[in-house]
């Protein structure tokens, strides 16, 4: 099969009429209601499975849709954000299905989070207990493991039409919940939208958020990886969309991220549909003090490890918009409360003066680099520092370009705790030279524990663009073009110089709170709106847009002002 348009064709769309498509200059005749698919086929030499969407008329769509009439169209390749989002998203369709002629209904899989360059997921066992539905963990074997994959790959070479049916959303929801899919049915009962676009392979229905590829014989890289007593799914990278990475475990990431799923799990909120319930019934403000406590219960917690470990100097890292500030003034909260005293220190005081910072390759300045720190000088100050001696504390003007010493100076006494937060905190050559046991090593990150439902994750990386699209238009005057626009190059840094680094920490700490995307989406939205259709950064913003949809909104007053989201929406207490 070649996808949907001729399955459109087989119920009897004419095709006698030509219509003009116009791609990279050239012009082609196709035949009117053919589908993208079979223009790719007739008109690409190279390699057609490359391509997995398409714009018309810069509208973004997927290659199954019908041409009727004359269109301006450019081929959207694996290779690109969007292109690797929907063949990953078409690959854990493709891995449910498997699941699902595997172990038959009553089974079904969890996909949990973001694990290196795979997805962890869970096999479930789903049975009746009285009146209700209930979800019991099966841990997965290699035996079941290589018949899933097997199955996957034998719908692969059938190369299976992935057909979309737009419904009622009533019709979803009564679908879903006939299935026992409450995930789901809950998800739609709080839709506000009149339709919904469900997909199938072969007798295999669900609802996926975002585009598929047109057939299954687009999904040829994947693989499954037992892991703890669930399993990876493991997708190709852009950089190397036929390779399949090794697995690389992430042992203190995976203990973080499980903690949280627990948290969500006591909270009983572990997807939208439970949060938008939590909302509408009245629960949401208990819900809110309770995460917030478990955070503060926590950050009290990694203070009294500080303590009894007699450290000296704190080391904060973390991507953009984790809370890193927000989370460095509620620690010293806490390290006060255990009668010490915290001085803090940003890490951007070091940077080399301007004239001797690095540049990339297209000739500007890179600051976010480990060579942009004058390593020399902060490994002499934290020398002199542990050893009892005062030194002056360096400001960096960022104007200028250069440091400036305007007269502050620090000594360590005895109980005193040097907070240090910034980008390369836990790269080793930050610290090479000072002893292991004077340092405290913190990891911080925003890892969204909730779920849209069982199939669709939550990036970590929305959670924190929105938060920095909030942020930045509050506190620097850019709008959310701006921001989108420069969050590639940001995300580049990360996986340069701060992910790598993660497992160095003795601790690591989530920042994302379970409710946040319900307030935060009254201060992103309209600044998403704002972003014009005819820019590249409009797709974001509506996708975004569609994102922040599946979340009702709650009461802004409530939340705590010593909260981390406060740092983003503002009205918090520190100085941040």
């Amino acid at each position: 099969s070649r996808g949907l348009g001729d399955v459109y064709k087989r119920q009897g769309v004419g095709v006698m009429e030509k219509i003009k498509v116009t791609m990279d200059g050239r012009v082609y005749e196709v035949d009117k209601f053919s589908a993208i698919t079979e223009f790719v086929h007739a008109h690409m030499q190279e390699n057609k499975q490359k391509y997995v969407l398409a714009f018309c008329n810069r509208k973004l769509c997927e290659l199954g849709k019908l041409l009727d009439r004359d269109v301006e169209l450019k081929l959207v390749e694996k290779t690109s954000v969007i292109g690797m989002d929907t063949y990953k998203r078409s690959l854990t369709f493709l891995m449910v299905k498997a699941f699902s002629d595997v172990m038959g209904s009553g089974y079904s899989v969890k996909v949990m989070y973001s694990l290196g360059k795979g997805y962890y997921c869970r096999l479930l066992k789903n049975f009746r207990e009285g009146d209700r539905m209930v979800s019991e963990e099966v841990p997965v074997t290699k035996d079941i493991l290589f018949r899933v994959k097997n199955r996957m790959n034998e719908l692969v070479r059938k190369d299976i039409a992935i057909i979309k049916e737009s419904v009622s959303t009533e019709e979803a929801v009564q679908r879903f919940a006939k299935q026992g899919r409450f995930d789901k049915e809950r998800l739609f009962r709080y839709r506000r939208v009149s339709k919904a676009n469900l997909y199938s392979i072969e007798d295999y229905e669900d609802y996926f958020y975002g585009y598929m590829v047109p057939s299954t014989g687009y999904i040829t890289c994947y693989d499954l990886v037992p892991y703890d007593t669930g399993f990876m799914l493991m997708a190709p990278t852009r950089e190397e969309p036929e390779i399949i990475p090794e697995f690389e475990p992430r042992e203190k990431l995976f203990s973080v991220l499980k903690t949280s799923d627990e948290w969500s799990q006591t909270l009983d909120v572990s997807n939208v549909g439970q949060l938008n319930e939590c909302i509408t019934k009245g629960d949401i403000r208990e819900l809110m003090l309770v995460h917030e406590a478990l955070q503060e219960k926590q950050i009290a917690q990694i203070a009294d490890m500080i303590r009894a470990g007699e450290k000296k100097i704190v080391l904060i890292a973390g991507p953009s918009s984790s809370g890193k500030t927000t989370f460095s003034h509620r620690l010293s909260v806490q390290l006060r409360a255990h009668g010490l005293r915290p001085y803090p220190l940003a890490l951007d005081n070091y940077f080399v003066d301007r004239e001797h910072t690095p540049k990339d390759e297209n000739g500007n300045y890179d600051f976010e680099c480990i060579e942009a720190m004058d390593l020399d000088l902060f490994h002499s100050d934290m020398k002199k520092l542990l050893a009892g001696e005062e030194i002056p504390i360096p400001t960096f003007n960022f104007k200028q370009g250069r440091k400036e010493y305007k007269g502050k100076k620090l000594k360590l006494n005895a109980g005193d705790v040097l907070v240090a937060e910034g980008i390369h905190a836990l790269n080793p050559l930050m610290t090479e030279g000072l002893s292991d046991d004077s340092k405290f090593k913190i990891y911080i990150s925003a890892l969204t524990q909730i779920n849209i439902d069982d199939h669709n994750r939550i990036p970590t990386t929305d959670g924190r663009l929105i938060r920095r699209i909030v942020r930045d238009a509050r506190t620097r005057g850019n709008d959310a073009r701006e921001t989108i626009a420069m969050w590639p190059s940001v995300r580049r840094g990360e996986e340069k110089y701060i992910f790598p680094y993660q497992e160095e920490a003795d601790v690591m700490f989530n920042s994302a709170l379970i409710y946040e995307l319900s307030v935060i989406k009254q201060y992103a939205e309209p600044l998403l709106f704002s972003v014009p259709k005819d820019c590249d950064e409009y797709y974001e913003a509506k996708r975004l847009l569609k994102f922040l949809d599946y979340f009702l909104g709650m009461e802004v007053t409530n939340i705590p002002m010593n909260s981390i989201l406060r740092e983003f929406v503002g009205g918090g207490c520190f100085d941040v």
